[in-house]
Order: C-alpha cells, then sequence, then structure tokens
C-alpha cells in the first residue's frame, strides 16, 4: 500500500538525541538574522504571524487556491481575503495581476509555494516596496532546510505534518522576535488515529476512520495557538539531521515520477514535496482516485473544495488535481507499479 502523507519506515527517531534548544541552533544555519518560534501547527503559525505585522482589519491578497482552514483565521482577525487566480503550470499567483488588486486597505500579500514549487518571489518583493505591504509566506508544502533560498518574506510559517512524520507542528520564522508564551500541546484522542497514520502496516486503519469522519473533527477550526509537541520536534530534528541525503533522493524519485506521469498525458508540477498532477482532461479524476484506493494507492486530492472556486484557473486546478504517494524510501520499482495501476 502506498499513502501521500509522510510515514515512518524506522523508529530511529524516537530513540536520537535530541534538544530543543541544539534544534534552534540548527536552524539558525539556514536562517541567519531570524527569529523561530515553534507552533502545534501551520495555522497557529499564521495566527501569530497576523498579528505579529498587525494586519487585523485590513484587506491581504491571497491565492484562490487555497485552503479552507484559513477561512475562520480571516474572520477572526477581520482580514478581508482578495483572491487571485493561479497559473495552472505551477499552481502559483499570477504576478503581473496583482497591482490591479491592491486597495488603499491592503496591507500584506500570502504568497503560497504550493506543491513545493517555490515562488519566484522577486516580482512580488518590488511590489510591495512599492504599496509597503507586508509578505507572509506559506511555506506549508516546502521544508524549512530548502538550502536553495532563504526566506524573503517578513514572516514565514511552516507545517511539519506535511512533510515529516509527525502527529502536529509547526513553525514561524520572523525577521523580529516574537515574545509570546503559547500553551503546552495536549494529546487528544485524535491524535491516536494521527499516530497510525505514521506507519506503513497501520495507516489503512487510520484511513478507514478518516474516510468515515471526512477528515480529523477539528482539523479545519481555527484553535488557539499551541506549542508543539516534544515528540513532533523531535522527529523533526532526526530528519534535519539526514536532510540533505533524504533530499536528493527525493529529487531523482520526483524526476523519475513526474517523466513516467507527462507519458502518460498528465501535466505535473516540478515541485518535489508532493508529487501533485491535472488528470488528462478525457479522463475523470475522481473514479481514478477511487479505482487507485482499491488496488492500495491511497492518493489525495488536495484542495478539490478550493477557498474561492470562481476563478477559472483555480476551478480546473481543483477538478483535475490528483497528488500521488512518494516517500524518501520508495525506489523505481515502487514509482513503476504506481504507474502501472494508473
Amino acid at each position: 500500500m502506498y499513502f501521500v502523507h509522510p510515514q515512518l519506515n524506522n523508529i530511529k527517531p524516537f530513540f536520537a538525541k535530541f534538544s530543543e534548544d541544539e534544534l534552534k541552533e540548527k536552524l539558525a544555519n539556514f536562517f541567519p538574522n531570524r527569529h523561530v518560534i515553534f507552533t502545534d501547527s501551520g495555522r497557529s503559525a499564521f495566527q501569530l504571524a497576523i498579528k505579529e505585522l498587525g494586519l487585523e482589519n485590513s484587506e491581504m491578497l491571497v491565492p484562490a487556491y487555497l485552503c479552507d482552514i484559513f477561512i475562520p483565521i480571516f474572520e477572526h482577525y477581520n482580514i478581508k481575503p482578495i483572491y487571485l487566480d493561479i497559473d495552472l503550470k505551477t499552481f502559483n499567483i499570477q504576478v503581473f495581476k496583482i497591482t490591479k488588486k491592491i486597495t488603499p486597505r491592503t496591507k500584506s500579500i500570502l504568497v503560497s509555494h504550493t506543491y513545493g514549487l517555490l515562488v519566484k518571489i522577486e516580482g512580488i518583493l518590488e511590489i510591495a516596496k512599492k504599496y509597503n505591504l507586508k509578505i507572509i509566506e506559506d511555506c506549508a508544502h516546502i521544508s524549512p532546510v530548502d538550502l536553495s533560498r532563504e526566506i524573503r518574506g517578513n514572516c514565514a510559517f511552516f507545517s511539519f505534518a506535511k512533510l515529516f512524520p509527525t502527529i502536529n507542528g509547526g513553525m514561524l520564522i520572523s525577521k523580529n522576535p516574537i515574545e509570546v508564551e503559547l500553551p503546552n500541546h495536549r494529546f487528544k484522542l485524535r491524535n491516536i488515529i494521527k499516530f497510525l497514520r505514521l506507519f506503513p502496516l497501520l495507516a489503512r486503519i487510520s484511513e478507514s476512520f478518516r474516510c468515515k469522519s471526512k477528515g480529523f473533527q477539528g482539523e479545519n477550526s481555527m484553535g488557539i495557538p499551541k506549542g508543539a509537541s516534544k515528540g513532533s520536534l523531535r522527529i523533526f530534528n532526526w530528519y534535519l539531521d539526514n536532510f540533505e541525503e533524504q533530499i536528493s533522493q527525493r529529487t531523482k524519485l520526483a524526476k523519475y515520477f513526474q517523466e513516467k506521469l507527462e507519458e502518460i498525458g498528465f501535466q505535473t508540477s516540478p515541485g518535489i514535496t508532493y508529487i501533485s498532477a491535472l488528470v488528462p482532461k478525457n479522463r475523470n479524476r475522481d473514479e481514478l482516485f477511487n479505482k487507485l484506493r482499491k488496488k492500495g494507492i491511497f492518493c489525495s486530492r488536495i484542495w478539490q473544495n478550493p477557498i474561492y472556486p470562481h476563478l477559472p484557473n483555480t476551478l480546473e486546478a481543483a477538478q483535475r488535481i490528483i497528488n500521488f504517494p512518494l516517500q524518501n524510501w520508495f525506489t523505481e520499482k515502487d514509482i513503476d507499479k504506481i504507474i502501472s495501476c494508473i
């Protein structure tokens, strides 16, 4: 069986030496002159960014192709989202349309590196400087230790569970120090189901619970920002130590997977976090999704119900997107098997 969400194929991370202070020291090498706060989720880190930058009661330019977890956050902070359509080749915002959407109430831009494909941010930086806008980078789909770039926005937030086999965890990277005391993360019953998802042999059980409940209860609620659990930070720390080897293998596998998908008519994104593709226009995405599940290949349809479906490219992406499994320990034989089933 193959799953999209990150999974553990060994238990070494649970026993590796760990210190939160040492973890922050490691991150300082990747993000010099930046400040780090660990949170229980990416959405919590996003909330801290809003408060840090003083964006309450304003307008924010955001991608229309976005997760619905942002809706209650916008409502809570009285932020009016101004939606931008996306480019179907990159799934990122169409930069040339930004200036047309700016009003006197616009204070910020949310730049999402969707499916792990980095936005070419230079043009956005020029616009932000001209109109005095703050930039928040949504890095939920990219690794915090992507060595090819540095954070360019005022703040950036990450979501560990989308990248590493953890049950929770997030992180805010800020230009300025943030003084905040976050309550400790509390273990809840649904965390048991999430924990099962981390192991290939048990993930099928978790998936059945998830389908019956249509997701984990409370997933799309805003919640009060909390600190990350020690277990999640321990796992993140272990992957950080082994990052270069893992990313090299994953990049090689992603390129191979993308080439095979394009040979059979799929339009792929060059990101490596998710193997995301648009199904050919003559194929039914949902029928393919359900048939692959019967063969033990559990794909996802991230944002099939986008936050704002009233723009053409966003709607098309939502109707055609499918995200295929890719784990660091896969081999080309695993990918060939998935391609054969497709």
